[in-house]
C-alpha cells in the first residue's frame, strides 16, 4: 500500500528536516512526502529515499490552513493519506501502524502526540531521546478513542475517497482555529467514522501563546464561523479567556472584538519552557 505523507509549512525548515529524518529510520518509507509552503519559497530538499515534492500556495492570508491542506490531498499521487503536522516527527512504526489500519477500515484515523520539552531541541542526539522524553497531550492524556470533538490535524490520516466524501476543508475558514474541528464534524454529519490509532509523532518544542492572542482576530471570526454552522461555539476554553482579559465580549450571543493586543501584551503570554 501506498501513503502519500502531506505536510504544510511556514518558517520550520529545521522542523521539517528533522521530520524528514524521523521518516527515514522509520520500519517503511511513504511514497512520498508533500509539502505545501504557505506563502514562503520551497526549501529544496533532495536526498532522501523517497521523493520531496514542494509547493508554493500564495494566499492573501497568512496561514490558509483550510486551502493548504485541500491543495496537499489534491497534489497527493497516491491514494492513502497522512497528514502530518510540519512540527512532528514520527515513531518509527508511524506508517506501519497507519497501513495496517488503512488496509483494515475506510474510516477517518487519528493518531496520537508526544511533546518534546526544550531541552531535548538542543541535543544532536535527538532521534534517539524522543522515546524518553515525549509528554502526553494533556487534553487527551487517558482517551482511548478520540471523540470528534478532541480531533486534532496534527496527526490524521485517511483514504482520498474518505477525505472527499467527508468533502475536504471548509476554505471558509481563513486562518488559525477552528477549521480541524469543522472537518471532524463534518466526518460525523457524512457517517464517517473516527478511530483513534497508536501512531506516535513527537512534537518538537517551539514557543507558543497562552492564549494564541497572536491569532486573535482568526480565532474569534472562525468560531463565529463554526456556531453559525454547527450551533455550538468551539475553542471555548481560549474565548472565555479572550473575554477574561478584556479583549472580547459577548454581546446578543456573539462575541465581539472590543481591541487588538499589542506586542507587547502578545510577548507576554508567549510560553517559553
Amino acid at each position: 500500500m501506498n501513503i502519500s505523507l502531506l505536510t504544510l509549512v511556514k518558517n520550520r525548515k529545521p522542523a521539517i528536516i528533522n521530520m524528514l529524518a524521523g521518516l527515514c529510520k522509520g520500519n517503511r518509507f511513504p511514497s512520498e512526502v508533500v509539502i505545501i509552503h504557505m506563502n514562503e519559497q520551497i526549501y529544496g530538499l533532495s536526498g532522501y529515499p523517497f521523493p520531496v515534492r514542494e509547493y508554493v500556495l500564495s494566499s492573501v492570508e497568512a496561514l490558509p490552513l483550510a486551502h493548504a491542506r485541500n491543495c496537499a490531498a489534491q497534489k497527493a499521487l497516491s491514494d492513502q493519506l497522512v497528514f502530518l503536522d510540519a512540527d512532528c516527527i514520527p515513531a518509527e512504526d508511524f506508517l506501519e501502524v497507519y497501513q495496517e489500519a488503512l488496509y483494515q477500515k475506510n474510516c477517518l484515523y487519528s493518531g496520537r502526540v508526544s511533546y518534546l520539552p526544550h531541552w531535548v531541541m538542543d541535543k544532536p542526539d535527538l532521534l534517539q531521546l524522543m522515546a524518553l522524553s515525549g509528554t502526553a497531550d494533556p487534553v487527551r492524556a487517558g482517551v482511548d478513542q478520540y471523540p470528534y470533538h478532541l480531533f486534532w490535524s496534527l496527526n490524521f490520516g485517511c483514504s482520498k475517497s474518505v477525505y472527499a466524501q467527508i468533502g475536504g476543508f471548509d476554505e471558509t475558514f481563513c486562518g488559525y482555529g477552528a477549521e480541524d474541528t469543522d472537518f471532524s464534524f463534518s466526518a460525523r454529519q457524512k457517517g464517517v467514522d473516527l478511530v483513534t490509532i497508536d501512531a506516535l509523532a513527537y512534537h518538537q518544542y517551539h514557543p507558543s501563546y497562552d492564549p494564541p492572542i497572536n491569532h486573535l482576530e482568526a480565532i474569534v471570526k472562525n468560531a463565529a464561523i463554526f456556531n453559525e454552522k454547527w450551533g455550538v461555539w468551539p475553542m471555548e476554553g481560549w474565548l472565555e479567556k479572550f473575554c477574561a482579559m478584556g479583549y472580547t465580549a459577548w454581546q446578543g450571543g456573539q462575541l465581539q472584538i472590543l481591541r487588538l493586543p499589542g506586542k507587547d501584551e502578545i510577548s507576554a503570554v508567549l510560553k517559553r519552557s
